[in-house]
C-alpha cells in the first residue's frame, strides 16, 4: 500500500490557508480604508467644523444642523485606528461598537444637514463664499462638502461588510473569534437601523413631491402613514368610449387615480386632480391579457367593492411593473388583515417588502373609493 508522503494535497489545511489569505486581505483594507476615512473626516472637522465655529459665520443651530456629530464620528475612528495598525482587529472592533449609536443619530440628521446646506448656500453669502474659500485647498482634491457629507453612513456600510467577512474567514479557536462575530453583528444591527432611517426619509420626500403635484379632497393627508410605491401614466378603459390616459399614484394602501390639469391653467399648470382613491385592502386584480409578452402591452383588471377598473398599458415592460407592485401591496395588507397581527409584525412584514419596490412600512385605515 502506497503511503502519501509529506507533499501530498490536504484539503483542510488548504481550506485554513484560504480563511488566512481571506482574512489577512480582509484586515489589510480595513485598515488602509480606515486611514483614508480618517484623513477625509479630519477634512471636514479641521477645515470646516472648527473654523466655522472659530469665525462664527454660522450660528450654533445651523452649524449643528448641517454636521451633527461629526466631530464625535471623527473621535471614534482616532481611537479605532490604533488598534487596527496592531492588528488587534477584535478588540479593536468590539471598542468601537459603543459609539455605532453616533452613526444612527448622524443618519436621522442627514435629511435636515442636506436641507441646511442648500438653504445657507442659497441665503447666506458669507458661508457661500467660506465653503468655496475651503473647497478650492489642495487638500479636499476637487471634494465638495456635499461630497463628504454622506461620508459616514458610506462607511458604515463598509464597516459591516468587513466586519463580516473578517469574522467568517476567523477560525473559531482564535483568540478574537468571539470579539469579531460580536463585533459583526452589532454592526449589521446599526447598519439595519440606518437603512430603516434613510428609506423613511426618501419615502417622505416622495410623499411631500406627490403632495405638491395633486389638488382635490381625495388627495389630502397622504404624508402620514403611506409609503409610495410607483406612478406613472396607465389607460382608463371605460364600458363605452375611448380609452382615457391618466397618472396613478400607487402607495402602501392605496391607489390614487388623477387628471393632468389644463397647461394653460394660470395656477395649477403641470399638476394633478385627484379623482379617485382605491383602497388596496379590498383590491382584486387580474391580468386580462398581456401574459405573453408580446409587443402589444396589456390589460388589468382591479375591482374593488364599488367600482370596477380597467387598466390598460401599450408597453408591456411598464405593466408588467405595475401587476407586480399592485400584487405585491394587495398581498402584504391581506396577510395583514387576516392574521390581525400587531403593529410591530406589520412593519417587519411591510419592511422585506420594501426593500424589493422602494418603501412599505405602515397602513392607514381604508377608506372607500371616491369618485
Amino acid at each position: 500500500m502506497e503511503i502519501p508522503g509529506p507533499s501530498a494535497r490536504c484539503p483542510v489545511r488548504e481550506q485554513r490557508a484560504r480563511w488566512e489569505r481571506k482574512r489577512a486581505c480582509t484586515a489589510r483594507e480595513l485598515l488602509e480604508t480606515e486611514r483614508r476615512y480618517q484623513e477625509q473626516l479630519a477634512l471636514v472637522a479641521t477645515y470646516f467644523v472648527r473654523l466655522l465655529r472659530a469665525k462664527g459665520t454660522l450660528r450654533p443651530p445651523e452649524r449643528q444642523a448641517l454636521f451633527g456629530p461629526w466631530e464625535l464620528i471623527y473621535g471614534a475612528s482616532q481611537e479605532l485606528l490604533p488598534y487596527l495598525e496592531g492588528g488587534r482587529w477584535g478588540q479593536g472592533l468590539e471598542g468601537f461598537c459603543p459609539h455605532l449609536e453616533l452613526y444612527t443619530q448622524f443618519a436621522a440628521n442627514a435629511e435636515r444637514s442636506w436641507t441646511t446646506l442648500q438653504e445657507q448656500l442659497k441665503k447666506n453669502k458669507s458661508f457661500r463664499r467660506f465653503v468655496r474659500l475651503q473647497e478650492g485647498r489642495p487638500e479636499f482634491g476637487g471634494l465638495q462638502l456635499q461630497d463628504l457629507l454622506p461620508l459616514p453612513l458610506q462607511r458604515l456600510q463598509q464597516y459591516e461588510n468587513l466586519a463580516i467577512a473578517l469574522a467568517e474567514n476567523t477560525g473559531p479557536k482564535s483568540p478574537d473569534h468571539e470579539q469579531l462575530t460580536r463585533a459583526a453583528r452589532l454592526i449589521s444591527e446599526t447598519a439595519q437601523r440606518v437603512h430603516t432611517i434613510s428609506q423613511k426619509q426618501k419615502n417622505d420626500q416622495h410623499l411631500r413631491r406627490v403632495q405638491a403635484l395633486l389638488s382635490g379632497r381625495q388627495a389630502k393627508g397622504l404624508i402620514s402613514g403611506r409609503w409610495f410605491l410607483r406612478q406613472g401614466w396607465l389607460l382608463v378603459v371605460p364600458p363605452q368610449g375611448e380609452p382615457r390616459p391618466r397618472m396613478f399614484f400607487l402607495f402602501s394602501d392605496a391607489l390614487l387615480m388623477a387628471k393632468p390639469r389644463p397647461p394653460l391653467h394660470l395656477l395649477q399648470s403641470g399638476t394633478f386632480a385627484c379623482q379617485a382613491l382605491y383602497p388596496m385592502a379590498n383590491c382584486q386584480l387580474q391580468r386580462v391579457f398581456g401574459h405573453s409578452g408580446g409587443p402589444c402591452g396589456g390589460l388589468l383588471s382591479l375591482s374593488f367593492p364599488h367600482e370596477k377598473l380597467l387598466l390598460m398599458s401599450t408597453d408591456q415592460e411598464e405593466l408588467s411593473h405595475w401587476y407586480h407592485s399592485l400584487t405585491l401591496a394587495i398581498s402584504t395588507l391581506g396577510d395583514f388583515v387576516r392574521r390581525e397581527c400587531s403593529c410591530q409584525c406589520l412593519n417587519y412584514l411591510l419592511s422585506k417588502a420594501a426593500r424589493r419596490t422602494r418603501g412599505i412600512l405602515q397602513i392607514p385605515e381604508s377608506r372607500k373609493p371616491q369618485g
